[in-house]
């Protein structure tokens, strides 16, 4: 478990708040997700709403760490966070990065009130935050005070998805064991073999597969909402549909999504529009994946590229919960 994390250091700090940041403390940040613009304007909602019943213009996108151990091909984020840090010994504080979370995504919807386009009551609710997507950037399970982060949305009755890359087992482990696991947990499935996940994810840890699988054996034993995602990238993971489902038994996730790679960000220095998949496409592979894991396909989101499976029924929607 580590003791300290990266802190970004002024020069690229700037820079992200160019991309629309807004930096919480020393290591953490938010950043107004476009579905949450949209759906304030009545311009429809995130997939998650669609597949979760979460309301896009009441959820906060953040992270409570700017840095991750992976550095993947198809990731929007730009690599340079990860070489301009520091360890830093100064961890900001729970609630200090929930408050500013919350306080930097009303400052940036200040512009929608008064605006014609925009429901009264709809900004209205925008200013009672229901849920926090902590998955913005970084690898969220670095932070060390993560379960009492977990633990006091709770408690201030907000809702929680925690998206990790799997890379730090030992921090899963210590959700369950202090009663802290998310509303919901994601764990990227982002390739079916170790080789590709090497060549794909790019790990800096050398025991990269055994931290994942690890993960993985965990997830199986968590009593909270579970999911693998699936980054499909044209070309590099749609294959070896076998090997996912055996990842996928082993995890025994409530939830599979898979989502097609988007061709933006710093993901255009790295990757082609060829890897782009259609929506069909990705329909097509995940009815493999289907056929292989035994789960099925419930729902999908045409216009983010989402394609959603599930084993058995009901429980599907937060308020069934």
């Amino acid at each position: 478990m580590p003791i300290a994390i990266p802190i970004i250091q002024s020069g690229f700090k700037r820079s992200l708040e160019s991309q629309g940041y807004r930096f919480t403390g020393n290591h953490s940040a938010t950043k107004v997700c476009h579905w949450t613009k949209a759906s304030l304007r009545g311009e429809g909602s995130c997939y998650k709403s669609k597949f979760y019943g979460i309301n896009s213009h009441q959820c906060v996108q953040m992270t409570p760490n700017m840095f991750c151990p992976n550095k993947c091909d198809f990731c929007w984020r730009d690599m340079d966070a990860c070489n301009e840090v520091k360890m830093g010994p100064e961890l900001d504080d729970p609630n200090k990065i929930i408050d500013n979370s919350i306080t930097e995504q009303y400052k940036a919807l200040t512009g929608f009130k008064g605006n014609p386009e925009v429901e009264v009551i709809r900004y209205v609710e925008s200013l009672q935050t229901k849920h926090f997507a902590i998955s913005l950037t970084g690898e969220p399970t670095m932070y060390p005070y993560l379960p009492t982060f977990i633990k006091t949305l709770r408690q201030r009755g907000i809702t929680s998805f925690l998206v990790s890359n799997g890379q730090f087992p030992d921090a899963i482990e210590r959700l369950k064991e202090e009663n802290a696991e998310p509303t919901q947990l994601y764990i990227s499935l982002d390739a079916p073999t170790k080789e590709i996940y090497l060549r794909l994810d790019k790990p800096m840890m050398q025991d990269f597969w055994e931290r994942y699988t690890k993960s993985l054996e965990i997830m199986a034993t968590l009593k909270t909402r579970t999911v693998l995602r699936i980054t499909a990238v044209k070309g590099l993971n749609m294959c070896e549909e076998g090997s996912y489902a055996l990842l996928i038994k082993r995890a025994n996730p409530r939830f599979v999504e898979i989502k097609g790679f988007m061709l933006v960000g710093a993901a255009s220095k790295r990757l082609a529009p060829d890897n782009m998949p259609t929506h069909e496409e990705i329909l097509t592979f995940a009815r493999r994946i289907e056929r292989e894991s035994g789960y099925n396909i419930v729902d999908e989101a045409k216009e983010s590229r989402a394609i959603l499976l599930m084993k058995g029924e009901g429980g599907r929607f937060l308020e069934e919960v």
